[in-house]
C-alpha cells in the first residue's frame, strides 16, 4: 500500500470513528430535531433562486413564499416551545399572503385579484396575530392589577381619606 492510499483510508478509518462517536453522543439527533425545517426552508429558497436565474416561471414564487415563512416558523416553535404557536398560528396565513404578494410583484402581466387577495389575507392575519399576542399580554396586564388593586384595598382599609 502507498502512502497516499494509507493516509486517504486513514482519514476515512478516522471519519467514521468520528461520525459513529458523534451519533452515539447524540449530536445528529439533537441537529435532526432542531434544525428539520431547513427541509422547508432550503426547498424555498431553491425555488426563489430558480425563479430569479430566469430557469423558471414565476409561480415558483407562491409556494417558495409559503415554505420559507412556515420554516420561519417552524424555527420559532423548536427554539421558543411548541407552546408558542397557539400564539403565532395567524402566521400560517401570513406565509400564503407572502407568496401571493411576491407572485403578483414580479409577474410580468398582472392578474385581477391577485394582490387583493393576498392583502386581505395579509391584513387578517397581522389582525389575528395582534389580536392573539394582545389577548395574551392582556390577561397578565389584568392579573397584574388585580393583584395591584386587591393589595392596595387591604392595606388602606379603615383608613380615611383625610386631606383629598
Amino acid at each position: 500500500m502507498s502512502a497516499n492510499n494509507k493516509l486517504t483510508t486513514g482519514i476515512l478509518i478516522l471519519s467514521a470513528g468520528i461520525i459513529i462517536l458523534l451519533g452515539k453522543l447524540g449530536v445528529f439527533s439533537f441537529l435532526g430535531r432542531a434544525l428539520w425545517p431547513l427541509l422547508l426552508l432550503i426547498p424555498g429558497i431553491l425555488l426563489h433562486m430558480w425563479y430569479f436565474w430566469r430557469k423558471g416561471p414565476v409561480e415558483l414564487l407562491v409556494p417558495g413564499g409559503i415554505l420559507v415563512v412556515y420554516s420561519l416558523i417552524f424555527f420559532i416553535g423548536n427554539f421558543g416551545g411548541w407552546q408558542t404557536l397557539k400564539y403565532i398560528w395567524p402566521a400560517f396565513l401570513l406565509g400564503i399572503a407572502v407568496g401571493l404578494f411576491e407572485y403578483d410583484f414580479c409577474s410580468p402581466k398582472r392578474q385581477q385579484g391577485v394582490f387583493a387577495g393576498a392583502l386581505v389575507i395579509g391584513i387578517l392575519s397581522v389582525a389575528l396575530l395582534g389580536w392573539t399576542l394582545f389577548t395574551w399580554s392582556v390577561l397578565y396586564l389584568l392579573a397584574i392589577v388585580l393583584i395591584i388593586a386587591g393589595i392596595v384595598l387591604i392595606v388602606t382599609r379603615g383608613k380615611t381619606r383625610r386631606g383629598w
